[in-house]
């Protein structure tokens, strides 16, 4: 074991034996070793197999059975590359393979046996056989090993033990190992092959190590290629053994690298071993040397200076590898044991420059490998260097310090406060330009050298040092940058690692893709709340786009989307916020459905279109319904609303806005309805608006017929009375339908619109309407054209009625049509009707004449023989015998007329001529005899009228004895002509007599005006007709309560309407009540039903009024309710409201009848903002505040209605109430920022001392501006200025603060504002704040502000305020950036104060002032210094003479002779001169002539000196001008003879370089010369002055 201070030290990483290996493998031929990672060991016992040790968990080695002659582990991935010998040949197999993936790469067969392999590069193999050297690639699946070289000769029967290429992979070389010579058999030979890839060359030499390196050579930019190579050889008796560095290929005027040599001594006991293995630690460029008995050997790469050597190990190394990443090797012994040497940090530097005293050494290893030990050598070498004016050399050593310990700020400054000659670099940039070429500068070095870039504005610069990795990146360094440009500072920051400033420069691109790119990349999480807020203020566009950005970020968005909408919606950016909500509510969450309601009211209130567009798309389905259809229908979008609103009251109210509404979309919306409930919208539009929405109803019902039912449908049409709609419905239905109905409504609709065309066809050719209900309503209609009835009459025989119809309205010129043309067949029955209706007999006679031939004649005399008329037919029936008629029919008919006409003449006569004569009462008395006597004419109908009729016109006393006796009289005729003659006892009589008890209540009613036997006589008979009569005229003279009676015995329900309206008038609610349940027996009709409802309320009998609502009813219970609420009738109201579930009014009842409890409940079911607020402020008003806070919580998450809530508290005083309902708000799901915000102002008027806390809490939940107002009324100034905080109103904040400091100002809190304003103004108002309130802490805050202020301006303000020495530190802290106003400032503070070692070193380091005046202000100060001062001043500023003549009054002569010397000027030096002499100042003379030696002349010098006597201090000058000169003429002939030697090493040197070109002959000499080995017995002296160490693992060599 080493020393603990020894430079390497050694320790056992690992045993074989202790992972599993077999003592027997541990051999150069089962172990390999390619890197520090892998070992590889290759078993055969007991069975074949591979063991692959991974280094960093050694003790978890990988078996695998594998059978192969030669395994190797590349040196960087888990690859194993196979060698076997194919069985019966002399040829190799190999195979690489790629252990994780389990995957054969690529295999070949090798003609010849591989006698020797290695992995010379990760990707690729050196493949050795016994003639030549091939190079197998991993790459490319069919790549096959490819010949490099030929063996040299010299390396036939060797036993080949290493094989290495350059790290150029330009130079290979081959070692391997033979017996040694017959004189010494036991000291084995090595033989190296060098071979040049470029040239194709190759090199035989004597060596058993070697390796190569790379080493950067002073002077030359690019790296050389090094080969050490170790060598130990029998000559002559003579033992050589040497260690040679050599460099490879050296260009011609290019820096090389000189050949070193140095001496590998052995001792005696070891003078047969020899170097197995060379490692070289490209970390500290040192060489080791391991024997095969294991000594190690340390060498200085650069020099080959011997550093250390020991034995490593007892057993027998066979195998190393270099453990590059800390710069040591591996080493493996026969036992087993894997060794680590490194270098011991802490101690190789002190070991050199101590034992080894090679103090070179040890300060250029100590920088090259950045090694501690050698500070106190750096620095004290760094001291000298500058003391001596070595400026550039006292820079490369900076740069090259160990551990950088002269990369400080101290050094920055050294060379800082180096004067700058005229026409010289600076040392300063000369200082960092050496640190440029060397490597990269650090932080300080970085800052400090942009910081003269950045001041001179040369971007360009400072761009190739980033690209050249030159500068080490800081967040202070790009703020720097920042300045001059924004792209470098980026990239500065990016490498900085500074991350909150890559994301504010990237938000300032404006690549917010890149934000979340970069902060996913680095694990940095930013203030996105902050950056987006500072976006926003700038870019609100950008602003939208990164909200969206981070809303797709991996893990969900960062920031909670309500918060980022609000951030968008408090500066009214309702595009933006929309944008990024569609954005983020594509998926369509339930989770989602606050925001997508609140993405539809911000738009609905503000961008209707927008909205309804949202809602066209069906991008949502989860938002609250019933809010977005309250808010389309306020923003005009009907149909949308019409979609959204689920109660039936509300689609009415809506869907009548036709006006605004597309026709086809209130169609199509229709379609959705139930049917019930399209019925209902479609009454409401026709009650709005019949004509204009007729159009609408008529499609809907086209569209949707079956879904409605056409009978409903039609009774819709009917109801309205609108005839034109079920004419355009039934007109596209008519032609399907067999329905009777239908066609009777179409027909029915056709004629009261007009459409008689139409209703001719349809009557015409339609086989389906009822004929009867179609010919009763054309005749009820009486149409202008009598087509139609003539074609539903004559189809369906209805002849007389048609006859009847036509001749009572005059239109015999249809009459004659009818039988002429349509239908001659039915002349008999037109005449039948027609003598029925006693039309003149011409007309009768001329029709049927106009007829003729086609009328048929048995009918014809059938219908007039029925009349006793057949007299009619004579001159017809004539005139068919006349044209020869032979119809029977016709003889008969004429035989019956003429005997007719002969019966009872005499009777006939008398009458005739009583009638004739006007003689009534002798008429009467033969009408007497003839009737009331039983003669032959007793029972005549007519005598017995005639009787009668003669005693109402001549003696009525006799009329109702007649009526009374007489049986067979018309008595309905009669009875009229009693009531003409105004005979009503007697038309009373006759009506009775017959059973016309309708006619004989009229009399009694409207004839003799008495209700009283009306109703008598209604009792009597109870028919409900006469009931009826009796209680129309009941309800004439106001007998409301009898005529309701009357109704009801009537059971007639036809006037109930009116009934209805009379018995409210009379407050006759309970008859009404008996008449209306009368009525609804009868019909089914809404108003019955209502209007029942509505009695019950009004005689207070709610039990009947619940148990009527819930038997099957068809009242409109919402119009009842309606009304019993608005007549104050609140209890049965609640009942109606209850059943509906019409929840709102409900609560307003509720409200009404103080059941507060009630209210809440229903207005919590009827979820309406509408009826909370009612009962809301209900509760209020009755102080029942906790209901109150119930239903106050349902509104306030309505932005709209929030302000109301709290208008309506806040004017009943109720302020604790109303911040308690507030503060409940808070935890609510659907808490929106107008809670948080209301709370706030509410706390600002009444509970101040709560506001900042909430301020704190919910600053990203406020709307911040609404807030400041607040605060800014109640006169809150420090919650003000953190509002203006939270917002970003700097400059508000500051100038709130300012304004109001007794309560706001905070001086830390200020610095942080100030720090932060836009406007520049406000910096300078904070100075003067701070000036007259806060003298003390005005520095801290001007250097708060150092970078943004006008220091010029600054210092006006406190020279105008006397206090310029207030702000002393300010003004020394911002003294770097020279400007003249604060140098004046703090010159003129240091000449009061007479410090004049500050006033010089400010004017020497700043140089922005006016110096004349400063020195000529302090030429005359009382104070010498400060006179020195002024000297100095006008000596800076070239001023010499005034800068002389002032020293030379204070007797600073020292002062005048430096400035004489300074100024180059050989006549002041001179004048000078001849002043000390004037004065007598000899020595003052002497010492002048060597402070001005360079500007005085010797003859001048010697004149003045032998003229004033001064020889003799004039002599050492003199003897130094000898001196001088003949040093000159000494150097001119070095010089000379130097150039002459250069000349001549140029060309030597020229002329190896050729000859190493030629590899074959010149690259290296045949035989390498070796100094002779002194062999002794004693104990050699240690190399190099190497102390002697203890061995490894074994005693003390002798003296080694």
């Amino acid at each position: 074991m080493a020393a603990p201070n020894a430079p390497i030290t050694m320790k056992e990483v690992l045993t074989l034996p202790s992972v599993g290996i077999n003592q027997q493998f541990i051999t150069f031929t089962n172990v390999t070793m390619e890197s520090d990672k892998y070992i590889c060991v290759r078993e055969t016992s007991p069975q074949n197999s591979v063991v692959i040790i991974d280094m960093n968990m050694p003790m978890q080695p990988l078996r695998r059975p594998i059978t192969a002659d030669s395994a190797l582990m590349n040196p960087n991935s888990r690859i194993l590359a196979l060698k076997a010998q194919v069985p019966g040949t002399t040829q190799d197999y190999l195979q690489m393979f790629n252990i994780e993936a389990k995957a054969k790469l690529k295999s070949h067969q090798m003609p010849d046996q591989v006698e020797f392999w290695k992995w010379i590069t990760p990707k690729m193999l050196g493949l050795v056989t016994q003639n030549s050297v091939y190079h197998w690639s991993i790459e490319g699946c069919d790549s096959e090993p490819v010949k490099m070289f030929d063996r040299a000769t010299k390396l036939e029967n060797n036993q080949i033990i290493n094989y290495k290429c350059s790290p150029n992979e330009k130079w290979l070389v081959l070692i391997g190992i033979a017996p040694g010579p017959p004189e010494r058999p036991q000291l084995v030979k090595g033989n190296m092959q060098l071979f040049s890839v470029d040239q194709q060359q190759t090199q035989s030499l004597d060596a058993h190590a070697a390796s190569f390196a790379q080493f950067k050579v002073p002077g030359n930019e690019n790296p050389s290629t090094l080969i050490s190579f170790a060598t130990k050889s029998f000559n002559a008796g003579q033992i050589t053994s040497n260690v040679h560095v050599i460099e490879l290929g050296a260009l011609p005027g290019k820096a090389s690298f000189t050949k070193k040599k140095a001496d590998l001594s052995f001792l005696p006991d070891f003078a047969d071993d020899f170097p197995v293995a060379m490692q070289i630690s490209n970390k500290f460029s040192l060489i080791y040397v391991i024997t095969k008995l294991g000594l190690l050997f340390v060498y200085d790469l650069e020099t080959a200076s011997p550093i250390y050597r020991n034995r490593i190990s007892t057993d027998p190394i066979f195998l190393t590898s270099e453990a590059s990443s800390v710069g040591g090797f591996y080493a493996i012994n026969r036992r087993g044991q894997v060794l680590l040497a490194t270098v011991n940090e802490a101690t190789i530097i002190p070991f050199i420059s101590g034992p080894l005293k090679n103090l070179e050494l040890a300060v250029n290893l100590a920088k090259r490998g950045n090694l501690p030990g050698a500070e106190d050598l750096v620095v004290k070498r760094f001291k000298e260097l500058f003391d001596q004016t070595k400026y550039k050399e006292a820079a490369e050593l900076a740069s090259e310090s160990p551990q950088g310990i002269l990369r400080t700020p101290d050094t920055v400054a050294k060379f800082q406060s180096v004067p700058v000659q005229a026409g010289q670099t600076p040392p300063l940039l000369q200082y960092f330009g050496t640190l440029l070429t060397k490597g990269k500068l650090n932080s300080y070095e970085s800052l400090e050298l942009s910081r003269l870039v950045v001041n001179q504005n040369k971007k360009n610069l400072l761009k190739n040092w980033l690209e050249e990795d030159k500068l080490e990146c800081s967040e202070e360094l790009g703020d720097l940058v920042k300045t001059l440009d924004n792209d470098l500072a980026l990239e500065i920051y990016i490498k900085a690692q500074t991350s909150p400033k890559v994301v504010a420069a990237l938000a300032e691109k404006r690549e917010f893709d890149n934000i979340i790119i970069y902060s996913e990349k680095v694990k940095y999480t930013p203030d996105y709340l902050f950056l987006l807020q500072t976006i926003l203020r700038t870019d609100p566009q950008g602003a939208g786009e990164f909200a969206v950005k981070m809303s797709h970020m991996k893990g969900g968005c960062p920031l909670d989307i309500n918060t980022i909408t609000d951030l968008f919606l408090q500066r009214n950016l309702i595009r933006e916020a929309t944008a990024f909500l569609l954005d983020v509510l594509k998926p369509n969450l339930p989770e989602h459905a606050f925001l997508q309601t609140k993405v539809l009211e911000i738009n609905l209130v503000t961008f209707p279109n927008v909205a309804d567009a949202i809602l066209a798309g069906s991008m949502f389905s989860h938002y609250d319904r019933p809010r977005v259809a309250q808010l389309c229908e306020k923003a005009g979008l009907y149909i949308q609303s019409l979609k959204h609103y689920s109660e039936l009251n509300d689609i009415k109210r809506v869907i009548v806005n036709t006006h605004a509404i597309e026709p086809q979309a209130l169609v199509d919306f229709l379609g959705t309805l139930s049917s019930d409930w399209v019925m209902e919208c479609m009454k409401e539009l026709l009650i709005v608006n019949p004509r204009g929405n007729l159009q609408i109803i008529v499609q809907a019902c086209k569209e949707y017929c079956e879904q409605l039912g056409v009978d409903a449908c039609i009774k819709l049409f009917e109801q309205f009375k609108s005839y034109e709609g079920l004419y355009f419905f039934l007109g596209s239905y008519v032609r399907m339908s067999e329905d009777p109905e239908v066609h009777f409504k179409y027909i029915e609709a056709s004629a009261k619109t007009g459409q008689i065309k139409e209703v001719e066809r349809v009557t015409r050719e339609s086989n389906f309407y009822d004929a009867e209900k179609t010919k009763n309503f054309l005749m009820e209609a009486k149409l202008p054209d009598a087509r139609p009835l003539i074609n539903v009459c004559d189809r369906f025989g209805f002849v007389p009625d048609l006859t009847h119809y036509l001749y009572i309205n005059n239109m015999l010129r249809y009459i004659e049509g009818y039988a002429q043309k349509v239908n001659p067949g039915s002349a008999p029955l037109v005449v039948g009707q027609l003598l029925d209706d006693e039309c003149p007999e011409d007309f009768i006679k001329g029709l049927i004449i106009s007829v003729r031939s086609l009328l048929p004649v048995e009918p014809l005399v059938e219908e007039c023989e029925k009349r006793n008329r057949l007299r009619l037919l004579t001159h017809f029936l004539e005139h068919l015998v006349t044209e020869g008629s032979q119809d029977v029919h016709v003889h008969n008919a004429l035989g019956k007329i003429i005997i007719d006409s002969n019966n009872n003449p005499e009777l006939s006569s008398a009458v005739k001529a009583f009638m004739t004569a006007d003689l009534p009462h002798e008429l009467i008395e033969l009408l007497e005899k003839i009737v009331l006597q039983n003669s032959d004419f007793s029972g005549n109908i007519n005598l017995q009228n005639l009787l009668i009729l003669t005693a109402v016109k001549a003696d009525t006393s006799r009329v109702m004895d007649y009526v009374n006796r007489l049986e067979n009289f018309d008595g309905p005729v009669v009875g009229e002509m009693a009531v003409e003659a105004q005979l009503f006892e007697e038309a009373f009589a006759i009506f009775k007599k017959f059973n016309l008890n309708v006619e004989a209540v009229n009399v009694l009613l409207d004839n003799i005006k008495s209700i009283e036997r009306a109703a008598e006589f209604a009792f009597r008979v109870e028919e409900d007709s006469v009931w009826s009569q009796v209680a129309k005229a009941q309800l004439r003279e106001g007998l409301v309560s009898d005529a309701i009676e009357s109704f009801i015995r009537a059971e007639d329900a036809t006037h109930f309407l009116e009934m209805i309206r009379v018995a409210e008038d009379a407050n006759v609610y309970d008859d009404m009540v008996s008449y209306l349940l009368m009525v609804r027996n009868k019909v089914k009709e809404v108003k019955v039903d209502s209007e029942l409802i509505y009695a019950y309320a009004k005689i207070d009998r709610l039990g009947e009024v619940e148990d009527f609502i819930l038997m099957p009813n068809v009242a409109n219970l919402q119009i009842v309710g309606d009304r019993m609420y608005d007549e104050a009738m609140y209890e049965a109201a609640k009942i109606v409201y209850a059943f509906v579930s019409n929840w709102g009014k409900l609560a307003v009842t509720l409200v009404k009848l103080q059941q507060f409890q009630g209210a809440v409940d229903a207005a919590r079911k009827a979820s309406s903002a509408k009826t909370w607020k009612e009962v809301c402020f209900a509760c209020v008003d009755a102080e029942e505040f906790r209901l109150g806070q119930i239903c106050g919580l349902n509104i306030i998450i309505q932005v709209d209605d929030l302000e109301e809530v709290s208008d309506f508290y806040q004017k009943k005083g109720f302020f604790s109430e109303l911040i308690s309902l507030m503060e409940s708000g808070l935890g609510l799901e659907r808490a929106h920022m107008g809670i948080f915000t209301e709370l706030g102002v509410l706390y600002a008027r009444y509970r101040y001392e709560k506001l900042i806390e909430h301020i704190k809490l919910f600053s990203t939940r406020l709307n911040i501006p609404k807030l400041i107002r607040a605060c800014d009324e109640q006169q809150q100034w420090q919650e003000l200025t953190y509002l203006y905080i939270q917002y970003a109103e700097f400059d508000n904040a500051a100038t709130t603060v300012m304004n109001h400091s007794p309560e706001a100002w905070e001086h830390v809190q200020f610095k942080d504002i100030v720090g932060k304003v836009a406007n520049v103004e406000v910096y300078y108002k904070a100075v003067h704040f701070y000036l007259l309130e806060h003298p003390d802490m005005i520095n801290d805050l001007l250097n708060v502000l150092a970078l943004r202020l006008d220091h010029t301006r600054v210092v006006d303000i406190m020279r105008k305020a006397g206090q310029l020495r207030l702000v002393k530190p300010y003004m020394v802290a911002v003294q770097s950036n020279n400007v003249s106003a604060v140098n004046e400032a703090l010159n003129e503070i240091y000449v009061e104060e007479e410090d004049y070692e500050r006033l010089r070193e400010s004017i020497d380091l700043h140089d922005s002032f006016d110096q004349i005046g400063l020195a000529q202000k302090i030429e005359k100060h009382e104070l010498v210094e400060m006179r020195r001062v002024a000297a100095y001043i006008y000596k800076k500023a070239g001023k010499w003479k005034q800068s002389i003549a002032l020293s030379k009054k204070d007797n600073l002569y020292k002062d005048c002779m430096e400035t004489a010397s300074q100024s180059g000027d050989h006549d002041l030096a001179e004048q000078l001169l001849v002043y000390f002499i004037e004065q007598g100042k000899k020595e003052c003379f002497a010492t002048c002539l060597f402070v001005c030696y360079d500007l005085i002349r010797p003859d001048v010098a010697l004149e003045l000196a032998w003229m004033n006597n001064m020889v003799d201090f004039a002599y050492p000058y003199l003897l130094q001008v000898m001196r001088e000169y003949t040093g000159k003429v000494d150097e001119i002939i070095k010089d000379k003879l130097e150039a002459q030697k250069e000349a001549k090493a140029k060309e030597q040197e020229e002329k190896e370089v050729v000859s190493q070109q030629n590899m074959y002959a010149q690259l290296l000499p045949n035989a390498l010369p070796a100094p002779p080995m002194q062999l002794a017995l004693t104990a050699p002296q240690p190399m190099g002055g190497m102390p002697l160490m203890p061995p490894f693992g074994m005693p003390p060599m002798g003296g080694y």
